[in-house]
């Protein structure tokens, strides 16, 4: 088991790059045009997608609120599966 400093590092990383996944899509979302193309030449802005940035902040999203969650004594999600059966 991590030791809350260890846990309280990683949330701080993790908030950290959700900060700045935040901010790309932002400066993503204010500008006009991510990508040209004049004839057979063009030219993307970033090197990743929008969808791709949205989705990693899901994730960061998520992982944030486990460590939360095991910060404060809870365990982590688990899913049980019940299959009811007539006897």
């Amino acid at each position: 088991m991590r030791s809350k400093e260890q846990i309280k590092s990683e949330i701080e990383r993790t908030q950290n790059r959700l900060e700045l996944y935040y901010s790309q899509e932002e400066k993503m979302l204010s500008d006009a045009a991510q990508s040209y193309s004049i004839g057979s030449r063009s030219i993307q802005r970033y090197n990743t997608s929008l969808s791709a940035v949205q989705s990693k902040i899901k994730e960061l999203e998520k992982k944030l609120s486990e460590l939360k969650s095991e910060l404060a004594g809870k365990g982590a999600r688990r899913a049980v599966s019940v299959v009811p059966r007539d006897w």
